[in-house]
């Protein structure tokens, strides 16, 4: 598509006032054009939803929920996966004065319990009866909690949910609608959505954010990055993400762009080039699974396609940095066209073909990962931000892309190193604080407005640099200070391993505990002779060796102190069901350790190899 076809129509922060401001003047601006896309299950086909259409949507939504006798500032929570739904529900609370609690359909049924226990939560949308089903023994004390909206629900519906008078079905909800009430909130400062925290060390904390957060944030970014009509973004983190609800929810509908919610995960393949996205907004593990499975392909072929592969890569990433002005054209990106079209064109035609800007987020981007991909064709630009920043502090552009950092500061954000080289930052997506925590608010806001991100940096030519987080240092005990975070994620490069955790912390040297992928579990066990079903194969000290062997080949570049003398195997993974990852996907550090204590106890007994 030609340049010329390309066409902008921003609204302004103060144009919109509030996130429903935004929506209603989408719908004025663009009746016609198409907000979302979705697939419909039944009929197998995807479908169109105008902003005509989703504004007469949203007001039987809003009309519905002004006969729950709920006031402005009251809290409704939200527990389904992405779809239209989501906006409606969302729109349609806010323009009430209502807060917005976003919840992962992932999460543990108590931590979803403690949530709306915490925000005493009075109205709830869950997305499926099953959901409600795997919720409902955990809720049944909540006082606060009058009403439970299932959207999905089979015809017969078990004695436990129909007996429940709480529970009504959306669709029978909706026709019982009053009349329209008029829009009760009008303070673009005024609280809109408290959103819980991974809590990766303890119990979440809500972040209070506000309209105007969020929305100068999403124009910030607009700022940065260049958003159009015709863009169309694919939509597959979920909505209670952050990243995905300011950058991949809200500033669409400040562009004026189309959004299509892909099926599943498991189906995004299949959705990408079905739909062919220009915009996508990931987190790192999803291009980091794409190339472990680029590096296991390439393993099964002969010398000649790693050669070309290898040169594609590296012609690709000459010709990034000739078009960044970093370096000079040379003879070599002759060769271009036909890399292109033997190599990187087959694997960016798997991404839908059309990919104009794919940013990442919400946990660091391997360099590795980013220069495979950038070299190959997919613009990435990799961004930073926190929970209670909106969740963007920083991002990088497509003119001014160095994937080592994390970007330069969005418009309106202050960025600077205090003590212990800690990033802080002062910015208009600053939360109000956190909800009922006055405490924790105190800590990481302090009494000049500075928000202290516990991330070290260094800030060179403009551009953030992360270099640590400073809670997560393993000290050893000759005092040795080590940033376990950028290991891991090196190690986990490996297409062998799926997750790892690096250990150490008051020892005299590292191992890791690796979660070994189940795909190459079996052909790994053949080559040792080991039964890949007992137990006991794991702890084959040939084995051991040669994982230890194959984290050294992924750390060589890395300093000194980043040695791993032993690991424990596993073949169990870490999933937010069994309490080790935060519905983020991040590891819970303290879990894994207590769930592996015997195993670290033993290898530690027993010395280093």
């Amino acid at each position: 598509m030609l340049m010329t076809q390309w066409n902008e129509d921003i609204i302004s922060v103060e144009g919109a006032g509030t996130l429903y401001g935004l929506f209603a003047a989408r719908v004025r601006r663009t009746p016609d054009t198409v907000a979302y896309r979705s697939y419909d299950s039944h009929a197998r086909i995807w479908q169109d939803t105008t902003w005509r259409d989703m504004g007469r949507a949203v007001e039987r939504w809003r009309s519905a929920l002004s006969v729950e006798g709920l006031a402005p500032g009251d809290r409704v929570a939200i527990h389904s996966r992405n779809c239209k739904e989501w906006v409606m529900f969302d729109q349609a609370a806010m323009s009430l004065g209502l807060v917005v609690v976003p919840l992962y359909v992932d999460d543990r049924p108590e931590n979803i319990a403690y949530i709306l226990e915490d925000a005493a939560v009075s109205l709830l949308l869950v997305n499926e009866a099953t959901h409600w089903k795997n919720i409902a023994p955990v809720c049944q004390q909540l006082e606060e909690l009058q009403r439970v909206l299932l959207m999905n629900a089979p015809d017969a519906l078990s004695e436990q949910v129909s007996a429940d008078k709480r529970i009504r079905l959306v669709t029978d909800w909706l026709e019982e609608g009053g009349g329209l009430p008029k829009v009760r909130v009008e303070d673009p400062h005024a609280l809109a959505s408290i959103v819980y925290t991974s809590g990766t060390t303890g119990r979440s904390k809500g972040v209070m954010l506000s309209h105007y957060n969020m929305l100068s944030v999403a124009h910030s970014a607009l700022t940065m990055i260049d958003c159009y009509q015709e863009d169309l973004f694919l939509s597959f983190l979920p909505l209670s993400h952050t990243l995905e609800r300011t950058a991949g929810y809200y500033l669409p509908i400040m562009a004026g762009a189309t959004v299509a919610y892909a099926r599943s995960v498991a189906q995004l393949a299949e959705d990408l080039l079905r739909i062919k996205p220009t915009v996508l907004i990931a987190v790192p593990r999803i291009f980091e699974r794409v190339y472990g499975r680029i590096q296991g392909q390439l393993e099964k072929k002969p010398g000649p396609a790693h050669a070309l592969f290898k040169l594609t890569v590296r012609i690709g990433w000459q010709r990034f940095l000739i078009g960044q002005q970093r370096m000079n054209w040379g003879v070599s990106q002759l060769c271009w066209p036909v890399l292109q079209r033997l190599v990187a064109g087959k694997i960016t035609s798997r991404l839908g073909g059309c990919l104009r800007v794919a940013v990442s987020g919400g946990a660091p981007l391997p360099l590795t990962v980013a220069k495979t991909f950038i070299g190959l064709g997919v613009p990435i630009l990799q961004g930073y931000g926190l929970t209670e920043t909106s969740p963007v502090l920083s991002v990088n552009t497509l003119q001014d892309n160095d994937p080592a950092s994390v970007g330069v500061a969005l418009r309106g954000v202050d960025l600077r190193i205090g003590e212990d080289d800690e990033l802080l930052a002062r910015t208009p997506g600053m939360m109000l604080g956190y909800w009922n925590n006055h405490a924790a608010t105190a800590e990481i806001i302090d009494r000049n407005g500075w928000l202290h991100t516990g991330d070290q940096a260094r800030i060179e030519d403009g551009h953030v640099y992360i270099t640590g987080r400073i809670k997560d240092i393993l000290v050893l005990s000759n005092g040795e200070k080590v940033p376990p975070g950028d290991m891991e994620t090196a190690i986990a490069l490996d297409n062998r391993v799926d997750q790892c955790l690096v250990v150490g912390e008051g020892r005299s040297w590292l191992s890791a505990i690796l979660v070994l992928n189940p795909d190459g579990w079996l052909g790994l066990a053949h080559r040792y002779g080991l039964d890949p079903y007992a137990p006991e194969s794991l702890k084959d000290e040939r084995l051991r060796s040669r994982m230890v062997a194959r984290i050294r080949e992924q750390l060589h570049h890395f300093p000194g102190y980043a040695k791993v003398r032993r690991v424990i195997l596993t073949l169990e993974p870490w999933s937010v069901e069994n309490g080790l990852l935060t519905p983020t996907l991040k590891v819970k550090r303290l879990p894994v350790l207590k769930r592996f204590s015997v195993d670290i106890d033993e290898i530690y007994g027993s010395g280093p190899a």
